[in-house]
């Protein structure tokens, strides 16, 4: 009954404007195939200078350079996998699910089992009393003083820059995504299994031709910078000063997209390597609008346009907001306390 009504006072308290997005949400074919082209032949170029580089002995100076721009290209393929997630990259369902596998296969992310999780954190993106599956680790103010001393140290070393950033990208990617999540069912668990075998598969291919240490030394710095890339990522647009957050009986879908979630304003450059997932308030408005349309949908609708963008200045800010504190409606830092 709660469930309901909560749905209910949902419907009810979308904007006039919100049925406008829907016009965004079709999928357009030609420009998916467009960025596919436009993404996987760069990187395909890629891995291939960086094998000559290696096997020719160029200063490995060089490949770790050329590794950049590859990370760079792996987010946005990551967010080509993000729109299949979501059944918006193509209109095809079929097509949707085989791209999303190979393209989880190249980042490392088993796609039913990540589907499910990042569903979760769209229906319960802002909702205090629901935090947990797919968000980053956030405690009140109140929990985290009434918290033992263990949980506390875990806290701070979870939301320490070096290990969120550093470290966490490579247990996730490398090793947290090789299993199957509690209580996942059997398709999710599926996912996991064609992900490590095909993972499997490469790393002997790559032995029996270009050779392993040639593979991890272009591989690895890949994964790892592109991970880094897309957990700052993902961080920033939840976590900021002014970021909503509240109990499940007054949580607003809306405004947890709208100041849930922010408006990452990136250079043009960036903005294309991230698939416009800077616009995150107008992807957790409308899931269903595929990455390019994103920018055409805010450029024409004004209400789009009222959010105060974030900054790559501005959103270094982030990193010192570490607790919400439920008295004052916004994050603070540990120094607060």
């Amino acid at each position: 009954m709660t469930n309901d009504s909560s749905m209910d006072r949902a419907r009810a308290a979308k904007p006039i404007w919100h049925p406008e997005l829907a016009r965004y949400a079709q999928p357009d074919q030609r420009r998916a195939i467009w960025q596919l082209v436009n993404t996987f032949v760069p990187y395909l170029g890629l891995w291939i200078l960086m094998v000559y580089t290696v096997k020719a002995g160029v200063s490995y100076w060089v490949t770790l350079g050329l590794a950049v721009v590859a990370a760079a290209l792996l987010v946005r393929i990551f967010i080509f996998f993000h729109d299949c997630g979501h059944g918006s990259f193509f209109s095809s369902p079929r097509a949707n699910t085989f791209l999303g596998y190979v393209t989880g296969i190249l980042t490392f992310t088993p796609y039913h089992d990540w589907r499910v999780a990042h569903a979760k954190h769209h229906a319960t993106a802002g909702n205090l009393d629901r935090r947990g599956v797919g968000d980053v680790w956030t405690m009140t103010v109140e929990e985290y003083r009434a918290a033992p001393r263990r949980t506390r140290i875990a806290y701070r070393l979870y939301r320490n820059p070096l290990i969120m950033f550093g470290l966490g990208p490579a247990v996730s990617f490398l090793v947290a995504q090789r299993f199957f999540r509690k209580g996942s069912k059997r398709r999710e668990r599926n996912s996991v299994l064609i992900t490590n075998v095909a993972l499997l598969a490469i790393l002997v291919v790559a032995s029996l031709t270009i050779g392993l240490g040639t593979y991890l030394l272009i591989q690895l710095p890949i994964i790892l910078i592109a991970g880094t890339l897309g957990f700052w990522l993902f961080y920033v647009q939840h976590q900021y000063e002014d970021v909503y957050w509240a109990r499940n009986g007054v949580w607003d879908p809306v405004k947890a997209a709208l100041e849930g979630s922010s408006y990452y304003k990136l250079p043009k450059v960036l903005q294309w390597c991230t698939g416009n997932i800077g616009l995150h308030h107008i992807h957790h408005l409308r899931p269903r609008i595929p990455n390019y349309k994103l920018q055409r949908c805010y450029d024409r609708v004004p209400a789009m346009q009222a959010v105060t963008p974030l900054t790559l200045s501005t959103s270094l800010r982030s990193l010192r907001m570490n607790l919400w504190d439920e008295r004052q409606q916004k994050l603070v830092s540990f120094r607060s306390l």
